[in-house]
């Protein structure tokens, strides 16, 4: 009888939170977009916004199902997301002469000067996890890994 009891207490600890990797990948993630907050208050961006801005930044003008791939987003999610930005004067959205089905996503003047401002947001960020330098690499490196790996299964 014992045993039988140990073999359910055991069948279990698969869906105990404590035993999951999926939790604290969740919970990191909320304290950080939580403390991207205050540096992001003076850009007037959100978090999500922000990842938009960083890519454009860095690419400059894609389409929007470019975006989207980069940044994980669906088209749902995305686009009101992008219409919220062009309102607040940061990009531009265009339809394409050569498939007028796809919108081509452009940074506006004030969305390029934007960029000055944000460069101070990673200084302030800095430290933010406690983790030293070798570990924060290897930190990423590791959900680099697990991304790529799980774009090529998803």
């Amino acid at each position: 009888m014992q045993n039988r009891r140990w073999d359910i207490i055991e069948k279990y600890d698969a869906i105990k939170l404590e035993n999951q990797l999926c939790f604290p990948l969740y919970a990191c993630s909320k304290e950080l977009i939580r403390l991207y907050r205050k540096p992001l208050e003076k850009l007037s961006l959100t978090y999500t916004q922000y990842l938009v801005m960083m890519v454009l930044w860095e690419q400059g003008e894609m389409t929007e199902g470019e975006l989207g791939k980069m940044i994980r987003l669906d088209s749902g999610t995305l686009a009101p997301l992008l219409k919220r930005l062009e309102k607040q004067g940061l990009l531009r959205r265009s339809r394409l002469e050569s498939n007028e089905r796809k919108l081509l996503i452009s940074l506006t003047k004030e969305g390029e000067m934007l960029k000055e401002k944000a460069v101070s947001v990673p200084d302030e960020m800095q430290g933010c996890i406690p983790l030293s330098q070798a570990e924060l690499q290897q930190l990423k490196a590791l959900l680099d890994k697990a991304l790529t790996d799980m774009k090529v299964k998803g």
